[in-house]
């Protein structure tokens, strides 16, 4: 058995040193110009105290085909009205790999769309919530685990929720760590994200 970076507990302890994340491991989301990727840090997400909510799922093996994207679920008449209004801003990516974390900036724009949600850039200034993740992977056997929190704030930097869980799948290649992780295990996160974030605002985006 061979673990590599970090457990479950050890992830919450790594995000209050979020600020020391070398620049290399963040990612800036390209919201809505998908060919402009660019690399910057982040700070590390606040103390507070709030509701979490948590997925813990295991991906199935990975195929050598293009994955493909699972439709989303209707949305509630609540959820259609709160995600019209939404306008949602994606922070730079802290922890995975650049190319780990590409596929995942990808499938939320395309699961934000299916969901009638809107994705704003980084300088846009009528985003009404903003998105920042934080990941680690654990290597075990043959699998790799993705543990991926986010933090979900409003424009001034108030957090108001949190979701957080974790994607196993089969690794791919060798070694451990990020080259071991799929494509399609990014992809499943992406759309449990938005996913996630969607039945919150319908639930009244509260905690």
């Amino acid at each position: 058995m061979r673990r590599s970076q970090v457990t479950t507990v050890s992830l919450l302890a790594a995000l209050a040193l979020g600020a020391c994340t070398n620049a290399k491991d963040v990612l800036e989301p390209s919201a809505i110009t998908p060919p402009a990727s660019s690399v910057q840090s982040s700070a590390a997400p606040q103390a507070t105290s709030t509701t979490a909510t948590s997925a813990t799922t295991t991906a199935p093996a990975p195929s050598p085909a293009p994955a493909t994207t699972a439709s989303a679920k209707p949305a509630t008449p609540a959820q259609t009205a709160a995600l019209a209004k939404t306008r949602l801003q994606v922070a730079p990516i802290v922890g995975a790999s650049v190319d780990a974390a590409a596929p995942l900036t990808a499938e939320l724009q395309t699961r934000a769309k299916q969901r009638g949600l809107t994705l704003v850039g980084s300088t846009d200034q009528t985003a009404t919530h903003v998105l920042k993740g934080y990941f680690s992977t654990m290597s075990e056997g043959k699998d790799t685990t993705v543990i991926y929190v986010w933090d979900i704030y409003d424009p001034s930097g108030n957090r108001l929720h949190r979701i957080n869980g974790q994607q196993k799948a089969p690794s791919v290649g060798s070694g451990e760590g990020w080259p071991t992780v799929a494509p399609a295990t990014m992809q499943a996160i992406a759309d449990q994200t938005i996913d996630q974030f969607a039945a919150w605002l319908g639930s009244g985006g509260a905690g």
